[in-house]
């Protein structure tokens, strides 16, 4: 078939298919760069809506992590703290009788025998039982407790003395009986722990 149109008409009809493929390339074009963007505003807004979820829940397990932790070693600091105050309580009423009984050898005047020894209700106080030679004994035995640079008891008082005659006495030797009781002191060197060394 032969084409009888002019030169000029051809290169538009040839000019003109280019450009409806050049435009059908660039409408196809713009729409893929469309879908890229929309595609990417997307992901976009998930992710940054996924990042604020998992900033809120790192957030609230932190602050919850925090809080149980914080509770749990407040508890167990609370509970040692109460321990050792009852400890020191406890040991603070705690006397040594070895060293009590070494002492009370040592400021035990002659003639008098120790026979007993109990610690009263308050804790604080003893009550020392001696057989004496004679009433004089008896009395010495509660001034050697009473006296101050001795640094055992506070104050000891004669609860009784009862002298019987030899002849009726358990032991010959010592035919009076004494009962003091004493108060130890507070700073005295006979308790597991004494209020200097608890304060302290």
């Amino acid at each position: 078939m032969i084409n009888l149109l002019p030169p000029e008409l051809k290169q538009d009809y040839r000019y003109a298919r280019r450009n409806y493929r050049l435009v059908r390339w660039l409408a196809a074009f713009l729409v893929a760069i469309g879908g890229v963007i929309i595609i990417t505003a997307t992901g976009l807004f998930i992710m940054s809506n996924s990042i604020d979820s998992y900033k809120t829940r790192i957030a609230n397990a932190q602050g919850q992590l925090a809080s149980q932790h914080y509770a749990a070693t407040q508890q167990q600091v609370t509970g040692i703290s109460n321990n050792l105050r009852l400890m020191v309580k406890v040991l603070s009423k705690e006397v040594l009788f070895s060293k009590l009984l070494a002492r009370l050898g040592q400021v035990t005047p002659p003639g008098v025998v120790l026979t007993n020894l109990s610690i009263s209700q308050t804790q604080t106080g003893i009550d020392i039982t001696a057989q004496t030679a004679n009433y004089n004994a008896a009395t010495q035995l509660q001034a050697n407790l009473a006296a101050p640079t001795n640094q055992i008891f506070s104050q000891a008082d004669l609860v009784n003395i009862t002298c019987v005659p030899a002849s009726q006495a358990t032991n010959s030797a010592y035919p009076c009986t004494a009962t003091i009781r004493a108060q130890l002191t507070n700073n005295n060197p006979f308790l597991f722990i004494n209020s200097q060394q608890a304060g302290a």
